[in-house]
């Protein structure tokens, strides 16, 4: 005999998520189908990374820019291993 809920939830991104969350919360045997981490694009692959990267580049926009506030600082420098270990947090 194969598995059997009352509710099936298609999709673990973040709006799958929080249906599967309020049927549990409504008392129903819950099932969610993800083929890939719970969360979805936008938090693992799409949006947050993708802002993570856009901060980083305007941090050095601002840095280069750095003397026009009166500031002295050197050339900036992306770290790719530090940047993309943020980027994954």
């Amino acid at each position: 005999m194969g598995i059997s809920h009352q509710l099936v939830i298609i999709g673990g991104g973040p709006a799958g998520y929080a249906a599967a969350l309020y049927g549990a919360a409504a008392g129903l045997d819950v099932g969610l189908v993800e083929e890939n981490r719970i969360g979805g694009t936008c938090l693992h692959v799409g949006c947050i990374p993708a802002k993570e990267l856009l901060e980083t580049a305007a941090v050095v926009r601002t840095v280069k820019h750095a003397a026009t506030f009166g500031v002295s600082a050197g050339e900036p420098m992306i770290d790719l291993a530090i940047s993309q270990e943020r980027k994954q947090k």
